[in-house]
């Protein structure tokens, strides 16, 4: 390796064949951290579904009774994992989730005398009481920020996704270094989609007006406002679609809600689609990408859309605040349901304002590309351990 590379050790509780946000996070990373002379090496669970790739070592796991989606790394083969590893004597150790993986990710740090930092993806104190619906909703709130403080204080440094983040994680206590640094998209990816393909493949009409919500199919996305939306919505535009892209435990519940508010004619869940083709298509047979999650950190999806032309009607809250204030390519969208609405449906009936947004959107996000939050990470991970 070149003199002034790095080796890096990664572990997560979650990766692909798991999809969300952290997961595109870190492949995005590890494909440009290559560029930048830095060698990644991860750990991961196990899945049922098999996924290669290169310099990962997958962990047995076990599922998770509340949370099938995800799983939970044996502790003892973890431990096994990366003590063998750290054998090899790492530059530094950078964790993912604050799970098993903060715990295995200190440790193997502390065992090395290298530096180790986290990226903190999550707002867990807005996700546990939908999980956790039974325990009273404060004391999930209390524990969830002492949790985050006391792991946060025990690392070298802590990557936020986003200005709200940092400020959330200094309320807290959190008393390390924070570093905004968001995760880059991989922008062409998304910017050759063929919208007609898939209209014609889901029998979507090509004048139909259509907003496209892509995600983690959950409750904490707050999916079922925008159906609330689209009841009123349809009012003013009866043939208006919403496009629902992604898997997730609120779908059954989200189902029955369209059809208790009469507008299952007027939404469509498509599932999971592959990030490599059926999703820019996706994003390419829109005209607006509506979002009204209130938890995100910072929000890939909302990037992701940008650079595939798609102007962005969206809640500006928390992380996505970063994304939405300069107003390029996006429309800050209020917080009622039927204002909502009237603003969506104003924004689809306005055809020369959606093409200024679009050419605004595609600049933009050209600004979020991966290879320059790889740059930005690179200088990071080498001021710590300079030290």
């Amino acid at each position: 390796m070149p003199k002034n590379s790095l080796r890096v050790l990664m572990i997560s509780d979650v990766y692909f064949p798991r999809i969300n946000g952290v997961s595109t996070s870190i492949e995005t990373f590890r494909r440009d951290l290559r560029d930048r002379d830095v060698e990644v090496t991860l750990v991961a669970p196990e899945y049922p579904e098999r996924h290669e790739a290169p310099h990962t070592h997958r962990v047995p796991s076990r599922r998770l009774p509340f949370d099938p989606e995800d799983r939970l790394m044996h502790w003892s083969k973890l431990l096994q994992t990366t003590g063998r590893l750290a054998a090899e004597n790492f530059d530094l150790v950078h964790v993912q989730t604050p799970f098993s993986a903060h715990y295995a990710g200190v440790r193997a740090a502390r065992r090395m005398g290298a530096p180790v930092l986290a990226t903190y993806h999550t707002h867990f104190e807005e996700y546990f009481h939908h999980y956790l619906p039974a325990l009273p909703r404060s004391w999930l709130r209390a524990t969830a920020r002492r949790i985050a403080r006391g792991q946060c204080n025990q690392l070298d440094a802590v990557v936020v996704p986003s200005h709200a983040m940092r400020e959330t994680l200094t309320d807290y206590g959190v008393t390390v270094p924070l570093h905004v640094l968001a995760t880059g998209i991989p922008v062409r990816q998304f910017q050759h989609g063929d919208g007609r393909r898939f209209r014609a493949a889901h029998g979507i009409a090509a004048e139909r007006p259509v907003a496209l919500f892509v995600g983690r199919v959950a409750h904490e996305k707050n999916i079922q406002f925008l159906l609330e939306a689209m009841a009123h919505l349809r009012r003013r535009l009866p043939d208006a679609l919403l496009i629902v892209a992604g898997e997730g435990p609120a779908l059954p519940a989200l189902r029955r809600s369209a059809q208790a508010l009469g507008v299952e004619a007027n939404v469509c869940f498509v599932g999971y689609l592959d990030r490599a083709d059926a999703l820019p298509d996706c994003y390419a047979a829109a005209d607006v990408f509506a979002f009204a999650s209130r938890t995100e950190t910072q929000g890939l999806v909302l990037l992701e859309a940008m650079a595939a032309g798609l102007p962005v009607y969206a809640l500006s809250e928390m992380g996505t605040r970063d994304i939405l204030e300069p107003r390029r390519g996006a429309v800050v969208a209020p917080a009622h349901a039927a204002d909502f609405a009237d603003g969506l449906a104003d924004l689809l009936s306005d055809r020369p304002r959606l093409a200024r947004l679009a050419a605004e959107a595609r600049d933009y996000a050209g600004e979020w590309s991966g290879p320059e939050r790889a740059r930005q990470l690179a200088d990071l991970y080498r001021a710590l351990v300079a030290g």
